[in-house]
């Protein structure tokens, strides 16, 4: 997993896919529990700081309710 910190909070907050449409749902509920409509995959973009630098950065992860966000990955980033 990618280790970064979140220097702002995620803007621009768009769901991606929800229930089955999820590929990896089985594995979510399995680790974390929860129904399948439960689930949805976001992006979002915000400010991170990764080895030292600060970048612009598109993130995605996934979210379910009563668990929150688990799996944030960085899926594009710009060097600012």
């Amino acid at each position: 997993m990618e280790q970064f910190e979140l220097i702002t909070k995620i803007t621009d907050v768009q769901t991606i896919a929800w229930g089955h449409g999820i590929k990896i749902l089985t594995w979510l509920m399995r680790k974390y529990g929860g129904k399948p409509s439960a689930w949805r995959k976001k992006k979002g973009k915000a400010v991170i700081r990764q080895f030292g630098a600060l970048y612009e950065a598109e993130l995605h992860w996934f979210e379910g309710h009563g668990i929150g966000k688990v799996n944030m990955k960085i899926k594009y980033k710009t060097r600012l």
